[in-house]
């Protein structure tokens, strides 16, 4: 702009000093009031330096535009171009027509001529650009008739992003329980703030925080229309708010749950690890000074060792009941070799005949191993005390970053997760990971245990 004013004031006035209507380039017009020099060659001279720099200056704010356009998002593009294309038209008409005054003016008067008529569209594309918006707005009232056929989120949010020509619209929903806004699967939003790349606009119901709407911030220049679709969309943005916060009251309750099995499994450590490391080691201890004794009674105590024999005998069956306990709070073999061999010494310790197809090649996550071998414990438990089956099969595959584990027996059928906590609680394990349980047990044709666990 700074330019161009000295360009087109600055040295007309500084010719116009020093010529006369022949170096103005004018020989019909009245005499120059402005001169007090008389040069017309120096007047010409500044003329000409005035057509080359404009048109330069032209050329570059051409390209500047050019640059500017290859960067703008839809909606700016929209807004300007009318406006763009009728300026661009009347740059490059006028210098045409500079280039053409330079040459001595070898078509006459029709650049200056084409200039004229493509600098009279600027203020019509202005009024088209006006009548746009106002078009614009009158869009409401088919959004309305939209809303009243969406079903889902994503709906909702292109239904908002076609009434306001902003196909980059985001929708992010009030989560009152955390004090932030969410998307619509419950994951918390992060708003621009003050970032020039990204608009928002804040949507409100009976003065409580309903939705916020992130746009091109070419849209804060139509306020009007913002906050037309906005009043419009307010009830359907209240009951996807709603949902939103059910999902994110989901997706928090499934944290939960998955934080809580993972306290599980460290208490459950740490008391195997006590266990092992204090009361195991006393009692071995104690049972070793028993034998110490038994072996230097004198032989005429005969009433005596008996008694020893018999607190060595309770001492062993302690000590092996003890193994018991730690072994099934968290077996040692898991957590040393890990899934496979720890499924495999189940299926051997097993009290009826266990079948393990094992297709897992690698460690996975310690919260996935422990659920897949007490699910797999629970289940041959179950097979053998209640379900009187004769055989097992135990099958583990990993495949796409997700561990299936299907227990399948032959007994008399008829389990229901509803009728017994242990599998109630297998499914809590499982679900807590992200994972599907399912249980197919028809009466008389045997029980299966199916877990899909993902393992990312």
């Amino acid at each position: 702009m700074v330019v161009g004013a000295v360009l087109t004031v600055g040295l007309q006035a500084l010719a116009m000093l020093y010529g006369d209507r022949n170096g103005l380039g004018c020989p019909t017009c009245t005499d120059n009031l402005l001169r007090v020099f008389t040069n017309n060659t120096l007047a010409t001279g500044l003329l000409s330096l005035q057509r080359l720099l404009g048109g330069l200056l032209i050329i570059f704010v051409i390209g500047k535009l050019v640059w500017h356009w290859l960067r703008a998002s839809t909606p700016e593009r929209r807004a300007v171009v009318p406006v763009l294309v009728a300026g661009l038209a009347t740059l490059t008409a006028l210098t045409w027509d500079i280039v053409e005054d330079l040459a001595g003016d070898p078509l006459g008067a029709l650049p200056a001529t084409a200039f004229q008529y493509t600098f009279a569209t600027v203020p019509i594309a202005v009024l088209i650009v006006f009548l746009q918006r106002q078009l614009a707005r009158g869009m409401v009232a088919g959004l309305v008739v939209e809303l009243g056929r969406l079903n889902t989120p994503a709906n909702l949010r292109q239904a908002l992003a076609t009434a306001l020509g902003d196909p980059s619209l985001q929708l992010a929903f009030w989560f009152p329980a955390d004090n932030c806004y969410v998307d619509g699967e419950g994951v918390t939003v992060t708003l621009p703030g003050g970032s020039a790349n990204r608009g928002s606009t804040f949507v409100e119901r009976d003065g409580q925080p309903v939705a916020v709407l992130l746009h091109d911030p070419v849209l804060e220049h139509n306020t009007e229309l913002v906050r037309s679709v906005c009043a419009a969309a307010s009830l359907a943005l209240e009951n996807e708010r709603l949902q939103a916060e059910l999902r994110a009251q989901l997706v928090e309750l499934q944290a939960s749950r998955a934080r809580l099995v993972e306290a599980t499994d460290t208490e459950r450590r740490r008391i195997e690890r006590d266990l092992h490391d204090g009361t195991q080691q006393r009692l071995v201890s104690i049972a070793m000074s028993l034998g110490l004794v038994e072996a230097k009674l004198p032989e005429q105590a005969t009433a005596v060792q008996p008694l020893v024999h018999e607190a060595r005998q309770a001492l062993a069956s302690a000590l092996e009941e003890l193994r018991e306990l730690t072994h099934g709070i968290n077996p040692p073999l898991l957590t040393e070799r890990g899934l496979a061999a720890a499924l495999d010494e189940l299926c051997r310790r097993a009290a009826l005949p266990a079948h393990l197809i094992m297709e897992v090649g690698r460690r996975l996550p310690d919260q996935v191993e422990s659920a897949a071998y007490f699910m797999a414990s629970e289940a041959l438990t179950n097979a053998s005390k209640h379900a009187h089956a004769r055989g097992v099969t135990v099958a583990a595959s990993y495949e796409s970053q997700r561990l299936t584990l299907e227990v399948a027996d032959d007994g008399t059928g008829g389990a229901n997760i509803a009728g017994g906590s242990g599998l109630r609680g297998l499914a809590d394990r499982v679900e807590a990971l992200g994972g599907r349980f399912t249980v197919s047990s028809p009466l008389g044709r045997g029980t299966t245990l199916r877990a899909e666990i993902p393992c990312e």
